[in-house]
């Protein structure tokens, strides 16, 4: 993509600082090339393919802003930053940069590297709608065990009223700002935050290939779906 303006009324925040554990030696785990691209690439060009996005502002690793930046310039606008120790962290860090005149605020992971440009649609309008919070989810299938400390099994979950969550978040600036501004420790995605100070959170329909890439074995399944039509 050739650098453009995007004229949306959308900013998205990319926490890409955290370093990827899981996925084995190799640097950033935003970073990490999927189909010789690094997988913030892949994200942020989805994201700029969405019609409503204004602007997309990313957490990246302290000693890696100018090669972020580099890699990024084809795409405007982006606006590159430090992360911070934490997902948390950086997700706040990114929110205060970002043009307040903004008033819908998503949030996306770097390692959602493949989320297509219509899921990012179907967030963004529920949150124009009129939704504080929403979160993209997938029926979960796998037959879910309650287990205690010792490994010894509870009981089963029934999984029926189960999903599994996605990025990217959408929220109404103001209740992003308020969850970050009254969490007191760690939480795996925004959304949880907003529960935490009583905001409701509607789910919408996630998709497949916003698979979060955190093992090996995601990169390989990526890479199918980076070959799809």
């Amino acid at each position: 993509m050739t650098a453009q303006t995007l004229r949306g009324d959308v900013a998205v925040l990319v926490p890409a600082a955290g370093a990827g554990v899981r996925l084995g030696p190799g640097g950033p785990k935003a970073l990490r090339e999927l189909g010789g691209e690094p997988l913030l690439v892949h994200a942020v060009r989805r994201l700029c393919a969405a019609a409503s996005i204004a602007q997309v502002v990313v957490a990246a690793p302290a000693d890696s802003l100018d090669a972020v930046r580099a890699l990024l310039e084809p795409f405007a606008p982006v606006f590159v930053l430090a992360g911070g120790a934490s997902r948390q962290l950086s997700v706040a860090a990114a929110l205060a940069a970002a043009d307040p005149a903004l008033d819908i605020v998503l949030v996306h992971d770097a390692a959602r590297a493949l989320a297509p440009p219509a899921l990012i649609e179907r967030v963004a309008a529920a949150v124009r709608a009129g939704s504080p919070a929403v979160i993209p989810v997938l029926p979960v299938i796998d037959t879910i065990k309650q287990v205690d400390d010792a490994g010894w099994v509870l009981g089963t979950v029934d999984r029926a009223a189960l999903r599994a969550v996605q990025t990217p978040q959408g929220f109404r600036r103001d209740v992003l700002l308020a969850a970050h501004a009254a969490a007191v420790d760690e939480h795996t995605d925004d959304a949880g935050l907003a529960e935490k100070i009583g905001i409701p959170v509607q789910t919408v329909e996630g998709d497949e290939a916003a698979l979060k890439i955190t093992r090996p074995a995601d990169l390989r399944l990526a890479e199918i779906f980076l070959r799809l039509p």
